[in-house]
């Protein structure tokens, strides 16, 4: 399908629920125009500073952005980010079915930023405690039925310890289910319909390759070994390749200049889920995905794209 025959008027009617560790993004803005007599650093001078959602709540509000009814499942602490979280959210129009749980802190990432360059970044975070992922994942069973679409956005956090359950249940009820993945161990993503590694995690997991068809072999062998429809390998200035039982397509990158790549890949799976929830193929939504991820590392932070954009 030509992405010019894709109706964007179908986005509306594409539910996608985005399961995961949601984090709160903060940053700092200012200017660095001396060296610190302390240390051999730049001296941030913090002129303003702004909150964003992160981890799955910014592929929420990216699928949001987009016009799609979105839902967002993940545990986030009692604390004064968890609620500046649901305040975002809530600007964003995505729907929030979050735990709050005292006796955990919600995951902040603290971005430092001059000149348009990030300078040091510092996360702060805690363990998720298993009795509030037994309730996470009663929510996950309650919410599937009423979604065209999975997606499992993993950043290690805890928030997808019980995945493997999540993609058999969304099978058994015949639900697309796309994961970006985090870690060395990908066993745990075995049945999903696709994963969306960048080159170093694909790298981390099937080593290095010596040239194109070396990439292939190894990228289809995982494929078959974890039982994916797809597999959606994000190659930064190389662009994309969809590998599946057809072999591998490739798309290019759009020449753009780079400001930003934080959320790049939030953006990449949020944009295709919500293209193949309304019913795209994959060429036109990888292609639409690989365009949006252009759009948006042209943009400071983690950033959206918007209709507009990208149709």
């Amino acid at each position: 399908m030509d992405s010019r025959r894709f109706d964007p008027e179908k986005i509306p009617e594409a539910s996608v629920l985005v399961v995961g560790d949601a984090m709160l993004d903060r940053y700092w803005f200012g200017d660095a125009s001396r060296i610190s007599p302390e240390a051999p650093v730049p001296v941030v001078k913090v002129t303003h500073t702004q909150e964003r959602l992160g981890g799955a709540a910014n592929v929420a509000r990216n699928a949001a952005a987009l016009g799609s009814p979105t839902s967002l499942l993940a545990v986030i602490g009692d604390d004064d980010a968890g609620s500046k979280l649901l305040d975002l959210l809530e600007e964003a129009k995505v729907k929030s079915c979050l735990f709050k749980e005292k006796n955990i802190n919600t995951t902040v990432k603290l971005r430092i930023i001059a000149r348009n360059q990030q300078m040091i970044r510092t996360d702060f975070e805690t363990e998720i405690h298993e009795g509030a992922l037994d309730m996470h994942q009663n929510r996950f069973t309650e919410l599937l039925p009423n979604t065209d679409l999975v997606i499992l956005s993993d950043y290690g956090k805890g928030g997808l310890n019980r995945i493997a359950k999540m993609i058999e249940q969304s099978n058994a009820l015949g639900k697309p289910v796309l994961v970006d993945p985090k870690g060395s161990d990908f066993s745990k993503y075995k049945g999903a319909t696709c994963i969306t590694p960048n080159r170093a995690e694909l790298m981390n997991v099937v080593g290095q390759w010596n040239n194109e068809e070396d990439l292939a072999h190894r990228a289809q062998n995982l494929r078959k070994e974890l039982q994916l429809d797809k597999l959606l390998l994000t190659r930064s200035e190389e662009g994309m390749t969809l590998f599946d039982e057809n072999g591998s397509w490739s798309v290019p990158a759009q020449a753009r200049e780079v400001f930003d790549v934080s959320g790049a890949g939030d953006t990449v799976i949020a944009v295709l889920g919500v293209m193949l929830a309304a019913g795209a193929d994959w060429r036109t939504s990888v292609t639409t995905a690989n365009k949006a991820g252009g759009i948006v590392v042209g943009k400071v932070g983690t950033a959206t794209v918007t209709p507009t954009e990208l149709f």
